[in-house]
């Protein structure tokens, strides 16, 4: 088992609240079923440096979380296919 963090960037543009927090208990939910979750920094709505698909906000999640080697890459395979995930990042810490 080793230790990960991921960042989550979830779009807000026509999403309501519950939606993106829908979005969030999801992936929690997939971390907690495939390792052992650590921590959930929730930033909230941010600013992007940059527009991404039109989108100028962005709400920020950071996990951290341990598990086994093989799961961040279907964790970024799972964000990537995802409705309203702007962009991620899993780093091995």
């Amino acid at each position: 088992m080793a230790k990960y963090e991921s960042i989550v960037v979830f779009s807000v543009l026509n999403k309501t609240d519950e939606d993106v927090q829908a979005l969030v208990e999801k992936f929690k939910a997939l971390i907690e079923s495939n390792g052992t979750l650590e921590s959930i920094d929730d930033w909230g709505k941010r600013k992007l440096a940059y527009l991404i698909n039109d989108e100028a906000e962005g709400y920020y999640v950071l996990y951290n979380f341990e598990c086994e080697p093989n799961f961040p890459a279907e964790l970024e395979r799972i964000a990537g296919i995802t409705e309203g995930v702007l962009r991620s990042i899993v780093v091995r810490k």
